[in-house]
């Protein structure tokens, strides 16, 4: 995690603002409306009879590889109350819309003379910004240098402006370029003009939106996310972490049997291995006035480790046989490409287990390869060597990631983990969350325990769907368990690993109307910034730092914490930095603590922000007395004001590190 607080504005002109965005979210409606007006559905769904005033919980799983939208209709009584994935109609091929529970997460950036006029249409729009989905997909398979993938992943890296147009990271300059954060409004568009196409009398702006975010997303990039929702006008979207959301599927499918499968004393470990990410989070069953509750107890490190990186682990391995084979070095572009054909074939391979091999081409300009391209195979064999031997290794529970020293310049790209090894992270995880569950009654480890001991575990993430890693996965997990005289793991099953996130967001709407179990969460860490102390200078020595909590582990959505005792000097009108901090770990911690010593395994120092606070009428360089007052909002992203001690006015720091203007 890197990084969290950026610009900073009054929050007094957030209301013209929310005005102006108003005004153009009515001009979006009315000109969808107009084009609903002469445009027909080429969906089924749309035979549906609407009703003004239907009300829904959607679910939106904002995907690195795939987004899927689900719904319930609030209005049915609670043992009717029936999920719906909608079919979401996309462009597979020019001139060709097909519907599909998934829209992949790709956007192309097709040159002008590439498709032909009118071979884009929608049934909402003639000439849509973007080809987003599965045109998308197909295209970049074959011009790689235009396609827009992983924009979730770019969201949370902190070394980039992600409003900035940097996608595709790697594309010539004759190729145009657009932000993470645009991409990631493009899908959200997307989705949002389907609902109402097959819904004309439910805007989505008026049902109940969830849309899902991985547990360890910082507080920047949930704000990001946010934002992207709110410019296409879901200002009412809230925010859910996609390991809840896939226990509430989970929940949810059992028809109310979830009860007779765990037990007051359980620790459920869900583990979503998606396109990007590797997810962990861990959910305590607890108990209060007789009835079972559900407490997240614990949220992994941001791993940018998944879906991706296998697919890129087989195509340097399938690059390394075809150059021995040919004779021929593999251009960057040529690369790419065998990237994704590796993906379709790593799919084929594990989805049908009589198949031993896949053939592969790979285009080329060069005359000396026969017919243009350049050809070799994809084997099982080649897939369990590189992929479950590579990133799920047979270890030990005390072996760690290997952390080796960056080189000091880098080409510009995602900060993928330097270490494969994905049962390594979750052994480190699990060691580092060993007292997570000390304050818990009925949750006992023997006194030899070198980690926390989960008792049942769910899997979430469309890597899992092959049974050759979740076997493995779990395999080591229970060697684990069986090493410390500790029982084996419980599997809990029947979720769709595809589905689950988006449909357990939808049933989480109707949890919020106190119809189900709710899991308690709040902040997936707790967050600090750095006060510098007021002391002379010392030739050699720089001024003494404390971590000040300004947000403690698990503070819940809808509350605010003020520390009207604790007063600081704020510098306006002039270049400041501060510096932040974050725990995962650190559970006793309340608003207002102050640390004067800690240890790298304890606070993870984020990137240092430097901005200038506006002056609204006072002197460029004036220190105000001030205190701070911070919040988790409904929608669950983090808020931090400085608030004058002499006139209560109030500076908004916003979470929002990498956003430029608009």
């Amino acid at each position: 995690m890197n990084g969290l607080f950026g610009h900073v504005n009054q929050s007094e002109s957030t209301a013209s603002e929310n005005e102006d965005q108003q005004g153009k979210v009515d001009e979006l409606s009315a000109e969808s409306s107009n084009e609903n007006e002469i445009q027909q559905t080429q969906s089924s769904e749309s035979e549906q009879v609407e009703h003004e005033g239907t009300k829904y919980s959607v679910g939106i799983d904002l995907g690195t590889t795939h987004c899927v939208l689900s719904y319930v209709d609030l209005t049915q009584d609670e043992d009717e109350i029936t999920q719906q994935v909608m079919a979401i109609p996309q462009l597979t091929a020019p001139g060709v819309v097909e519907d599909k529970k998934q829209l992949p997460s790709f956007l192309y950036l097709a040159h002008d003379a590439e498709i032909a006029e009118g071979s884009t249409t929608l049934p909402w729009t003639a000439k849509p910004d973007y080809l987003v989905g599965d045109i998308a997909r197909n295209l970049g398979s074959k011009t790689p240098i235009r396609l827009v993938a992983s924009a979730k992943s770019w969201l949370c890296h902190a070394g980039v402006d992600c409003k900035e147009s940097i996608l595709p990271s790697e594309a010539p300059e004759e190729v145009n370029r657009i932000s993470p954060f645009q991409a990631t409004r493009s899908y959200l568009q997307h989705m949002k003009d389907a609902w109402e196409n097959l819904h004309p009398g439910a805007p989505l702006e008026q049902q109940d939106v969830i849309i899902t975010v991985p547990a360890s997303f910082d507080p920047a990039a949930r704000e990001l996310t946010v934002e992207a929702a709110r410019s296409i006008g879901l200002n009412q979207a809230l925010l859910l972490e996609e390991p809840q959301s896939a226990l509430y599927s989970w929940i949810d499918n059992s028809l109310g049997d979830w009860r007779n499968h765990v037990s007051v004393g359980d620790i459920i470990l869900v583990i979503d291995v998606g396109g990007g990410t590797t997810d962990l989070s861990l959910i305590a069953v607890t108990e209060q006035q007789g009835n079972l509750e559900l407490t997240r107890v614990a949220v992994g490190d941001h791993i940018l480790l998944g879906g991706d990186n296998m697919d890129l682990a087989l195509a340097y391995t399938i690059k390394a046989k075809m150059e021995q084979e040919s004779g021929n070095r593999l251009e960057a572009w040529q690369v790419q490409a065998l990237t994704h054909a590796c993906r379709d074939a790593k799919e084929k391979i594990f989805n049908n287990p009589e198949m031993d091999n896949i053939p592969l081409v790979v285009p080329s300009r060069g005359s000396s390869l026969i017919g243009g391209t350049l050809r070799t195979e994809l084997t099982r064999e080649e897939v369990d060597k590189v992929l479950v031997e590579g990133f799920l290794p047979e270890v030990a529970v005390s072996d760690r990631p290997v952390s080796r020293p960056r080189s000091g310049l880098r080409t510009k790209g995602l900060p993928y983990a330097q270490d494969a090894g994905i049962t390594r992270h979750l052994a480190a995880f699990l060691a580092k969350q060993l007292s997570a569950t000390e304050d818990l009654e009925h949750v006992n480890l023997p006194e030899n325990a070198s980690f926390l001991h989960p008792t049942a575990i769910l899997f979430n993430g469309g890597v899992l769907k092959a049974d050759v890693l979740a076997d493995r996965l779990t395999k080591v997990l229970n060697s684990w368990l069986v090493s410390e005289q500790a029982p084996e793991l419980r599997m809990l099953e029947g979720a769709d690993l595809d589905l689950a996130v988006a449909k357990g967001a939808a049933y989480y709407g109707v949890v919020r109307q106190g119809k189900g179990v709710r899991i308690k969460g709040g902040t997936a860490a707790s967050y600090y910034v750095g006060v510098e102390s007021a002391m002379p200078a010392v030739p050699g020595m720089p001024p003494e730092v404390e971590a000040l909590c300004i947000a403690p582990f698990g503070m819940e959505e809808g509350t605010e914490k003020e520390l009207p005792d604790d007063e600081f000097g704020l510098v306006i009108g002039e270049p400041v930095r501060f510096r932040f901090f974050a725990s995962n770990n650190r559970r006793d911690d309340l608003v207002g603590t102050r640390l004067d010593y800690w240890t790298d395994e304890e606070l993870e120092e984020l990137d240092e922000i430097e901005i200038t606070l506006p002056e609204e009428g006072r002197t460029a360089g004036e220190v105000i007395p001030v205190h701070l007052s911070a919040a988790v909002t409904e929608v669950g992203t983090l808020e931090l004001h400085a608030v004058s001690q002499q006139d209560n006015h109030r500076w908004k720091i916003e979470f929002d590190v990498r956003a430029g203007e608009n």
